[in-house]
């Protein structure tokens, strides 16, 4: 009979996202369910599971729904009794990690993918590093999505060392090769569709637009660049949480000419081949896919020293860092990125190898494959 996996998220968009290769792949020796707050099959119809359950996971703190979601997914627990369950973000695993200890699943799994807390202050800070170490106490095994967020947590006592590991070099689900592919083509239409004339150096952000992303520091440090060299280009891609765009007028060196602000884009394959160089000036990071995203591509990368996305590249080689939260070596890695086409095209040629050899989608997968193995097939050793 074949053994039951089950993974637990808060949104289907996170399977999407993240696990859609992993269940694909398990799926061909292991029955793979998922559990989530979804509404209808229309949004797990494409994932590779033999069944998909809903429950009332709010992303939000709410004692009462929380408890009521965690009822719910114990009775589902019980039922179907299966042989592991795996949670994704930190609500899924909060309920995921109570409900699999209370119907005794054998196998309670969680992956660690980034800290809301890291940025937080006080009582908020306390409460949810406490609700991870919760989750890390109540689950059998747990991975983290990069060694520095590992070394991370084990420094800030969340989780143990000895209880936690990193699949082959990290990152939750890697890259895509076959899309994430260099084409001078797609290069030229988009800057084409963009209206960025090819002289200009462009910079590329691609994320959420908040403070926890470092555009506090991009803005101002990219107006500063604009301010001395006028073949300069800043291209940004992602959701405004924090109307962040009401702040553009502030800096009197963005323009028409020199700055795009895209919004969100559901093609990063193709819209980050308009850059030359890609920004991520981070202050918290669970690994950074953005970043191999675009090293995939063959971009330099400019990181900050946050942990997590110190995992995602390698300063020297594949790019250059600026210290959390310092316009000042931001500028400088933006303007020296600037100055020197062939160290450039030496780091992008350098970054897209390593996502080749480490990151490769497939890659990624076949540690997740082999996890699921020893795990599944010689006791609960990993």
């Amino acid at each position: 009979m074949r053994k039951k996996i089950c993974f637990v998220v808060a949104v289907p968009g996170t399977a999407q996202s993240f696990l859609r290769d992993h269940i694909e792949s398990l799926s061909k020796k292991y029955d793979v369910y998922i559990v989530g707050n979804i509404k209808d099959h229309n949004e797990v119809k494409d994932l590779n599971v033999v069944g998909w359950h809903s429950i009332d996971i709010d992303r939000k703190i709410s004692l009462w729904n929380d408890l009521k979601a965690v009822v719910q997914l114990w009775k589902y627990f019980s039922r179907m009794k299966f042989d592991a369950v795996h949670s994704v973000t930190p609500k899924a695993g909060l309920v995921s990690a109570l409900a699999g200890y209370i119907s005794g699943i054998q196998i309670r799994i969680h992956i660690f993918t980034g800290q809301v807390w890291a940025t937080k202050n006080g009582f908020t800070k306390m409460l949810l590093k406490n609700i991870d170490r919760l989750i890390a106490k109540l689950n059998t095994h747990i991975l983290v999505d990069g060694n520095s967020q590992r070394q991370f947590l084990v420094a800030n006592n969340i989780i143990k060392k000895n209880k936690s590991h990193v699949l082959g070099h990290g990152s939750i689900c890697g890259v895509n090769t076959e899309r994430f592919n260099p084409m001078d083509e797609i290069h030229d239409s988009v800057r084409n569709k963009l209206k960025i004339p090819s002289d200009k150096i462009v910079y590329v952000f691609m994320g959420r637009l908040n403070h926890d992303k470092g555009l506090y520091e991009l803005l101002p440090a990219f107006d500063k660049l604009a301010s001395v060299r006028n073949d300069v280009f800043l291209l940004i891609f992602g959701n405004d949480e924090e109307n962040i765009s009401s702040l553009f007028k502030q800096y009197g060196n963005l323009n028409k000419d020199n700055f795009l602000y895209y919004g969100p884009t559901t093609e990063p394959h193709n819209m980050l081949q308009a850059g030359d160089v890609f920004v991520l000036p981070t202050y918290r990071e669970g690994f950074g896919s953005s970043v191999i995203e675009a090293a995939c591509l063959g971009l330099p990368t400019i990181t900050s020293d946050a942990y997590g996305v110190l995992d995602a590249s390698v300063p020297g080689k594949t790019g250059l860092q600026c210290k959390v939260g310092d316009i000042d070596s931001l500028y400088d890695a933006m303007l020296r990125l600037y100055g020197d086409e062939c160290l450039r095209e030496e780091m992008g040629k350098a970054g897209r190898q390593r996502v080749l050899d480490k990151f490769a989608g497939a890659v990624v997968v076949g540690h997740w494959g082999d996890f699921y193995d020893r795990l599944l097939n010689a006791g609960h050793s990993c």
